[in-house]
């Protein structure tokens, strides 16, 4: 869990400020896994705090809701060119991707249970890039 609240505090995620008369805050919720080896045997215990999206009221906490994609078509097409040309073609993943896009528009989350700030337990998260769980996360 603390990995995980180190990689928002890297990133600037968010941001503690009081919550703005008129506007409401999100829960968050802690999820836990289990990260396994090719033989099923548990190597690493994972959690990942997550943004009760479901919470969220369509028009006054979000507008759209889609991932942008890239069609099946134009990653063939890629492929058939790259191979064509004779190009190497590289796959990655990037860590915490949700945690580079900025959001649109206001959002604000509680504190983490069992992380609260003990000099500020009253203020609330600005969320400032995605997280996961919120309607306009899969945008950015």
């Amino acid at each position: 869990m603390q990995e995980e609240l180190l990689q928002f505090k890297m990133q600037k995620v968010w941001v503690l400020v009081d919550l703005p008369y008129g506007k409401r805050e999100i829960g968050t919720k802690w999820v836990y896994m289990n990260k396994k080896d090719e033989r099923g045997i548990v190597i690493r215990n994972k959690a990942r705090l997550i943004v009760q999206g479901h919470t969220q009221e369509d028009v006054i906490d979000y507008e759209e809701v889609f991932a942008p994609v890239a069609r099946i078509e134009a990653i063939r097409l890629f492929l058939a060119y790259a191979s064509f040309m004779g190009f190497m073609v590289y796959q990655m993943d990037v860590k915490s991707a949700f945690l580079y896009g900025t959001i649109e528009g206001e959002v604000y989350v509680c504190q983490p249970s069992g992380f609260e700030d003990p000099d500020h337990p009253d203020k609330v998260y600005k969320v400032v890039k995605d997280l996961y769980g919120l309607h306009q996360a899969p945008r950015a």
